[in-house]
């Protein structure tokens, strides 16, 4: 099966002040084994400052922050929103990042791309990132 394209996007330019202006970043699909990438990313983002909170479907803790299991659920502003789930469910996670009202940018790691989904999450008004490692972005952009 051949991946699709990302049609909506953003630059590195963006990325960079996406970063700069965030500082509540949720990770949906946050994992608790250490030898995902989820965690690894999580872990990444809360060791450079960001207040990281996991989303995801079991236990009550990971990386040492209170886990919810959706993000409606989540009772404080959220910046920005790393998503680590199958393509297939970037519908329902883009509209539950429109819906909330706050989330000023979605992001999608390597490899997840829904280009309608994306397209919804851009006319709301929210930033897009698709396809992109946020924690190499951020290295990348700061060190």
């Amino acid at each position: 099966m051949q991946c699709e394209l990302p049609r909506v996007n953003s630059n590195p330019e963006e990325m960079k002040r996406y970063f700069q202006e965030a500082k509540t970043i949720a990770v949906i699909g946050a994992s608790p084994d250490t030898t995902k990438a989820s965690n690894h990313v999580a872990h990444y983002l809360k060791d450079v400052g960001y207040k990281m909170i996991p989303v995801y479907p079991k236990y009550d803790e990971i990386l040492g922050e209170k886990v919810y299991r959706s993000l409606a659920e989540i009772d404080v502003a959220v910046d920005m929103v790393v998503v680590f789930r199958k393509p297939a469910a970037l519908d329902a996670i883009a509209d539950a990042v429109i819906a909330r009202g706050d989330v000023k940018t979605y992001w999608t790691q390597l490899n997840l791309i829904n280009n309608d989904a994306a397209q919804r999450v851009k006319e709301a008004g929210i930033n897009v990132v698709q396809n992109y490692c946020a924690m190499v972005e951020h290295r990348n952009l700061f060190n």
